[in-house]
């Protein structure tokens, strides 16, 4: 076995090598070359939980290599308080042919890189071209790598707006990243409807339980990578911004059971199941179609499926071996 740290999968996974691992995966699931079953969520007292996500590409189906795995990931919400992720927790992949463990690395790091990869190919399969302003609502982890996942499918951008719950933090996510860019307008709004204002791409990446964000604030034209929540008890946007969005998805299953927008939408009669208009992989095989004009408003509702921690884990795995990277470790 191959024991890969963050340091390593920091040099393994850069993220535009992500963006396309993460592309060629969720075309597969959507072939159905990937038996996915829904992330068990622990509860280990509030507000802390642990989640189980299973996985397998399988053999003979798509042209993703293949694997089966499990990611074991703790969420402690308020870990960057004290200067650690929010996600910690570890991924284990296993080779097909003999059931054997092969590989185990580290899941914080490669969870909030997959995460903005997948945002970044929904991004890139249904922005318009000329996106210009980008939003960040939420002023953590993932914020960072949503801001560089952004810049690399959309080079466009040349403002970026940020809010966050504590306006030191955001302030200082403000700094760091008109350092890291320098040619990027960099500045804090106001408000979450101070920053969505006329924006071309928002993403919402907070760890709040209910709406940060109404469908009435949202310009024309705009995209929307909805991000934080995931179990159904949370909430990111409101019904509004649901009903008013061309709705795209990253598996249907997990979507109807675990997103909580969606299903209180459901629920409340504001939209049919037949408003999630198709999986991004549907879009990107060319099976669905994706933004129809300039004006429209689309929306990809993310929550992360074992198919991306897969298809990135193994991508490391290959990158290690042929670099002669991480600890070999014996299970005999």
């Amino acid at each position: 076995m191959i024991i890969l740290s963050d340091r390593d999968v920091a040099a393994l996974l850069p993220i535009a090598a992500a963006i396309e691992v993460v592309e060629k995966a969720m075309v597969a699931v959507s072939a159905g070359a990937a038996n996915l079953p829904l992330r068990m969520v622990v509860d280990i007292g509030k507000p802390n939980m642990m989640g189980v996500m299973p996985g397998a590409f399988l053999p003979g189906i798509g042209a993703v290599e293949p694997c089966f795995g499990v990611k074991l990931v703790s969420l402690f919400p308020n870990n960057p308080d004290s200067g650690f992720s929010s996600h910690q927790g570890a991924i284990v992949l296993f080779e097909p042919d003999h059931g054997s463990a092969v590989a185990m690395m580290n899941a914080g790091l490669l969870t909030a890189v997959r995460t903005a990869a997948a945002s970044a190919v929904a991004t890139r399969a249904l922005a318009r071209d000329d996106c210009a302003t980008l939003a960040m609502i939420g002023a953590g982890e993932q914020a960072e790598h949503h801001v560089e996942a952004m810049l690399v499918v959309r080079p466009s951008i040349r403002t970026l707006r940020i809010v966050g719950r504590r306006p030191d933090k955001a302030q200082a996510f403000a700094t760091h990243m008109a350092e890291r860019h320098p040619g990027l307008a960099v500045m804090v709004a106001p408000s979450v409807q101070a920053a969505v204002e006329g924006a071309d791409i928002v993403c919402t990446v907070t760890s709040s339980p209910t709406p940060v964000l109404e469908g009435a604030w949202i310009a024309p034209g705009t995209h929307l990578n909805v991000v934080g929540a995931s179990v159904a008890s949370r909430c990111e946007i409101d019904e509004g911004a649901v009903a008013r969005s061309r709705l795209f998805v990253d598996y249907r299953p997990s979507t109807f059971a675990q997103a909580g927008e969606v299903i209180a939408a459901i629920d409340s009669g504001r939209i049919g199941r037949d408003h999630v208009l198709a999986e991004i992989g549907e879009v990107l095989s060319g099976k669905a179609g994706g933004r129809r004009d300039e004006g429209e408003i689309t929306l990809y509702r993310s929550l992360g499926i074992a198919a991306q921690d897969l298809a990135c884990a193994t991508h490391c795995l290959r990158e290690a071996q042929a670099r002669g990277m991480g600890v070999e470790a014996s299970l005999d």
